[in-house]
């Protein structure tokens, strides 16, 4: 089978998408100023390229910075949220909302790209359960438990250990989610809180956009123990290609460039002062540049360790400045698919890649909620409770 027939049977369903952010900062959520139904934007992701590129269902970020926290930081996720809605109530003849597997599948069968939504951090939650539902409500359907910076409960990957994982609360946080059928997401989780809540989770966790910490060694990257454990847990891996997480070289740029920005008293915490230091500090030190073959090396390492069930794709388009070259914009995923095939993979298991393996953890999800749900009702703790 080629590569276009094999997408068209499987289309991609991609981890990871700041396209509503770009939005939101370049023109205020305006979609006629920014049409990416026409094409030819200035952003990486628009609808003829998605297409273009075999996509056919994207999880879009409900991003907010970490900077912004307590009711601001609900605020902010909310107005994403309805960005996201709005998006899609745009392009109806495009783009489908989905909230199952079967939502996504009912998509594809209308030629349409499925739309699902993500919220990348837990301060979006602001410590809240009751907030975490109504999420779900809202079409939310993983959330990142941590940014770039720790929550109350739970530490993240680019800032100091204070629970050594998660809290308490942060534990009640993971199962509530596995009861509503919420996607835990350890993305830019720390080492020690992606092991606690794989040992904690009921049902099959994700990574929605990182990469092989042994192939790039990267805090942001998945240890070989932590695969493992994610084969057992059933989860997947929805490798990213953002060149820090993929090449050696350019890891090792970022780490540097972090050092200096900390000596400045700057952390990844900063965002806009952290965005502002790297876009000055790649003016004075380019960054290495990555390549597909980078991110080929990384999918085959996922498929090694934890198998060929628990590998995805999540590129991080419009959440990065420079993206690997082969995978520029969101038409890459043909590219990579095609190196993969050379490569002697199976139309089975690119099949499984492309979207078989999401599309799986969601039902399993899904099911497992309702299998919860018949046992325990909405969690009424709270933080204060909890960790006290």
């Amino acid at each position: 089978m080629t590569v276009s027939a094999l997408l068209r049977a499987h289309p991609v369903i991609d981890g990871h998408n700041d396209l509503l952010w770009e939005a939101r900062a370049r023109v205020g959520y305006d979609f006629d100023r920014l049409d990416v139904g026409a094409g030819g934007t200035p952003t990486h992701t628009d609808l003829p390229r998605l297409r273009q590129g075999g996509v056919g269902g994207q999880f879009w970020s409900v991003f907010v910075p970490a900077s912004l926290t307590g009711d601001a930081a609900v605020s902010a996720t909310l107005e994403q949220i309805d960005a996201g809605h709005q998006l899609v109530a745009r392009y109806a003849d495009q783009l489908a909302f989905a909230r199952t597997a079967d939502e996504v599948e009912a998509a594809w069968a209308g030629g349409r790209i499925a739309s699902l939504l993500g919220a990348e951090g837990g301060h979006s939650i602001n410590s809240s359960l009751a907030t975490l539902r109504m999420l779900h409500v809202l079409g939310v359907r993983y959330l990142t438990l941590t940014h770039n910076s720790n929550v109350p409960w739970a530490d993240s990957a680019t800032d100091a250990r204070v629970h050594g994982g998660l809290s308490p609360f942060g534990v009640e946080v993971v199962r509530e989610m596995n009861r509503i059928g919420m996607l835990v997401d350890l993305s830019h989780v720390s080492a020690e809180t992606m092991r606690h809540a794989l040992r904690v989770a009921q049902v099959p966790a994700i990574f929605s956009h990182s990469s092989a910490q042994a192939v790039c060694d990267s805090p942001r990257n998945a240890p070989d123990d932590v695969l493992e454990a994610l084969r057992d847990n059933g989860g997947v891996c929805m490798v990213t290609f953002v060149p820090s997480f993929v090449n050696p070289q350019a890891a090792a740029w970022r780490a540097e460039g972090t050092a200096q920005a900390a000596s400045e008293g700057i952390t990844p915490a900063d965002a806009d002062e952290f965005a502002a230091f790297f876009a000055a500090y790649r003016e004075r030190v380019p960054e290495p540049p990555a390549t597909l073959a980078d991110v080929v090396a990384h999918v085959e390492h996922v498929r090694e360790v934890a198998g060929v069930d628990h590998v995805g794709l999540g590129g991080d388009y419009d959440g990065v400045e420079v993206l690997p070259e082969g995978l520029e914009d969101v038409t890459g995923y043909r590219r990579l698919l095609e190196a993969l095939a050379e490569r002697g993979w199976s139309d089975e298991d690119l099949g499984k890649l492309a979207s078989g393996n999401i599309l799986r953890v969601m039902r399993e999800a899904e099911s497992g909620a309702r299998a919860l749900q018949e046992q325990r009702g909405p969690s009424l703790a709270t933080i204060s409770e909890l960790d006290g």
